[in-house]
């Protein structure tokens, strides 16, 4: 693998003030959320897909939605998880690789068979809305997914990532357009080794790249990360321009 599987501390960190100003509606069945831009600053004809981590559309994840759209970029949350998140700061001995596989209920699985159809169909709202270019954030879990979707003919036209978990090498080879990843100097999904073999692969692509390591933080950093620390403000908010920079790039 690129990057390990998710485990708990893919559950740690805090909730952010704000008051996020976008809206929630379904796909279908699905639950999302968007984040429309105002003004003169509006991307025409590109969007963002916003792939979560494990605790899906939540306060966070909403507001840094609300940015993405405050630079442009008509940004959609999608709920990876058939209603069924984690929610944040799991108490110790919490089963994760058993939500991952079964679900909370037993029956309702987050492997990818039953994630990709989901991206799919955000992609294909995105699409039927008019847009013609397609950028995707994944944080930790979602990463995985705008690696899946950025190979060809999947609809991911450039991708950026933060502490990606559970991405396979495979998956990183079969990519066909620019992909930026925010990396965190400690972490135990996306450690040095498999962030060394990742620039390999990059290279391989062909494809424009970039890998950013960001001292002082860990895995969760980008969205979850305790903004009263000056050091892991500082990296949030360098992660999301980061973001931003690539896509002001490569996407529009």
């Amino acid at each position: 693998m690129a990057s390990n599987p998710p485990s708990t501390c893919c559950t740690v960190g805090v909730k952010h003030e704000g008051e996020p100003s976008g809206k929630t509606f379904k796909i279908g069945s699905i639950e999302a959320y968007v984040a429309e831009p105002k003004g003169n600053t509006i991307h025409k004809d590109t969007a963002i897909l916003y792939l979560p981590d494990v605790i899906s559309i939540w306060q966070n994840s909403k507001l840094m939605a609300d940015q993405f759209a405050a630079n442009g970029y008509y940004t959609i949350i999608l709920d990876l998880f058939n209603g069924d998140p984690i929610t944040l700061n799991q108490p110790p001995g919490f089963d994760f690789m058993k939500w991952l596989t079964k679900g909370t209920s037993g029956d309702n699985p987050h492997t990818y068979e039953a994630v990709d159809p989901i991206v799919e169909k955000g992609i294909a709202y995105l699409k039927e809305q008019g847009f013609k270019k397609i950028g995707s954030v994944g944080y930790c879990f979602g990463a995985k997914y705008t690696v899946r979707f950025l190979a060809k003919g999947k609809g991911i036209d450039v991708g950026f990532l933060a502490h990606p978990s559970f991405v396979d090498e495979d998956e990183l080879k079969a990519i066909e357009g620019p992909l930026s990843i925010a990396a965190a100097e400690t972490d135990q999904i996306f450690p040095a080794e498999k962030r060394h073999k990742s620039e390999v692969i990059l290279v391989e692509t062909k494809q424009p790249y970039q890998i950013n390591l960001y001292s002082g933080v860990s895995h969760g950093f980008s969205v979850r990360c305790d903004t009263s620390k000056r050091v892991e403000k500082f990296a949030k908010e360098q992660a999301f321009l980061q973001a931003v920079q690539w896509f002001d790039e490569y996407l529009i």
